[in-house]
C-alpha cells in the first residue's frame, strides 16, 4: 500500500509539473518556437536570436551537419547569456581551433541521444526517487533533480543548470533551453 501511494504521489506530481512546464514554456519569450517541428535542431539555433553562441559552437565542431539531419537528439542548449558567464576557460579560448577537441566535449555533454521530453524526464526522476541520470553523446553523466517547479542539472563538477524553457520539438529531436553552461570532467 506504501508503495501504491508512493506511484501515485510521483504521478500525480509529474502531471502537475508537466502542465506547469507547458503553461511557462507557452507563457515564455522562448527564442525557440513551437511550431518549428518542421526545422532542425541548427535551423532553428541558426534562428534563435539568444542563442548564436551555440550555433558557433556547433560549427566549430563540426557537427553541425549531425544536429542537422541525424537523431533524434535532446539538446541542452545554453543561450548566449549562459555562455558568457562560463567559468574556466573562455568561449573565445575553446573556439580557437587548438581546442577544438575541447569545445567538441563541451557541446557534446549537452547532447543526449533520444527525444526526452520535460515529460520523461520528470517520470525518470520519479522512478529514481527525485533525481535522474542521463548519459551524454560525449559519455559522462549529467543528473536532473528538482528545485521546487524547475528541472535543474548538475555536471560532474556540481555546476547546476535549470531549464528555463522546456520541449522544443525539432525535427530530428527536442530542444530545453537552460541557463547555464554545464561542463564535462575532463574540461
Amino acid at each position: 500500500m506504501k508503495y501504491l501511494t508512493k506511484v501515485l504521489s510521483c504521478v500525480l506530481f509529474s502531471s502537475f509539473i508537466s502542465l506547469t512546464a507547458q503553461e511557462s514554456v507557452s507563457k515564455s519569450n522562448s527564442t525557440y518556437k513551437k511550431s518549428e517541428v518542421k526545422k532542425s535542431i541548427v535551423n532553428s539555433t541558426a534562428t534563435s536570436k539568444n542563442h548564436q553562441t551555440l550555433l558557433a559552437v556547433m560549427k566549430a565542431t563540426d557537427l553541425e551537419d549531425l544536429l542537422d539531419h541525424a537523431g533524434p537528439f535532446t539538446v541542452f542548449a545554453p543561450s548566449d547569456l549562459a555562455f558568457q558567464k562560463i567559468s574556466g576557460k573562455s568561449v573565445e579560448y575553446l573556439l580557437d581551433p587548438e581546442n577544438r577537441k575541447e569545445l567538441k566535449d563541451l557541446l557534446t555533454y549537452h547532447i543526449v541521444a533520444g527525444h526526452i521530453t520535460a515529460s520523461k524526464i520528470l517520470k525518470a526522476m520519479c522512478r529514481g526517487e527525485g533525481k535522474a541520470t542521463f548519459t551524454t553523446v560525449q559519455g559522462d553523466i549529467i543528473t536532473a533533480t528538482m528545485k521546487g517547479v524547475d528541472i535543474i542539472l548538475n555536471d560532474s563538477f556540481g555546476n547546476t543548470a535549470t531549464i528555463v524553457v522546456a520541449d522544443s520539438k525539432q525535427r530530428n529531436g527536442i530542444i530545453h533551453e537552460i541557463d547555464s553552461v554545464i561542463l564535462p570532467g575532463k574540461i
